[in-house]
């Protein structure tokens, strides 16, 4: 369902979807999607995070460095280092924090 729905969204919005699909204590799961061309503006985590792409591909920005990733491609975030995401086709990902 939250899939579903994230996939119909990008359709009408401006900026990436992000939906939580489960949150205990300080762990959280969410799905973000993108339509081509939509990013992520840069931020920063307080906690450890995993990217993985579900489907698409996504470029994962980190200074000057930036990292393709297609599906099933995964990206662990380091914490309070400042990052951003830019999707080179539409795309969906899961991000895992905690």
């Amino acid at each position: 369902m939250i899939i579903r729905e994230i996939n119909e969204k990008p359709e009408t919005s401006a900026k990436p979807v992000a939906r939580l699909y489960h949150k205990s204590g300080d762990h959280m799961t969410m799905f973000i999607g993108f339509k081509q061309g939509m990013t992520l503006d840069q931020h920063r985590t307080h906690l450890p995070a995993r990217h993985m792409v579900i489907t698409g591909n996504v470029s994962y920005i980190q200074a000057d460095v930036k990292t393709h990733l297609g599906q099933y491609d995964f990206k662990d975030i380091p914490i309070n280092i400042i990052h951003e995401i830019l999707a080179n086709e539409d795309s969906l990902y899961m991000l895992i924090q905690g």
